[in-house]
């Protein structure tokens, strides 16, 4: 193997996914078991004036987006998943979390933000 910059991005991609499963797992944890809705939906660092009525769609789109990064970092290990299966996977998951969450945030600040003059 010859060490280039497709290497080092993989191995960045690999690593990276660490962190992310981490934190929306935490996420996921926050909300399900200790209630926490400061971090549901939030739009300029701001939960919505109603985080309980969004915290299940917050820890559905955290937890599975957690759990399907996981299984990758376990197929990747494993040897189960090629890199194509799993960059594919890993990626689309990440984007769709990251659009999913947006959408969310600002579903939930539609009736909280300024009036048109």
């Amino acid at each position: 193997m010859v060490f280039d910059i497709s290497v080092a991005t993989t191995w960045i991609l690999f690593i990276a996914l660490f962190p992310i499963a981490f934190f929306w797992l935490r996420r996921a944890w926050r909300i399900l078991v200790r209630r926490d809705f400061s971090e549901v939906a939030l739009k300029r660092g701001e939960p919505p004036a109603d985080p309980e009525r969004w915290a299940p769609h917050e820890l559905i789109i955290n937890g599975v987006a957690g759990a399907v990064v996981v299984c990758v970092i376990v197929g990747v290990v494993a040897g189960w998943m090629r890199y194509e299966q799993w960059s594919a996977v890993a990626g689309s998951t990440i984007w769709c979390k990251f659009f999913a969450s947006f959408a969310l945030s600002r579903h939930a600040h539609l009736r909280s933000g300024k009036k048109p003059a």
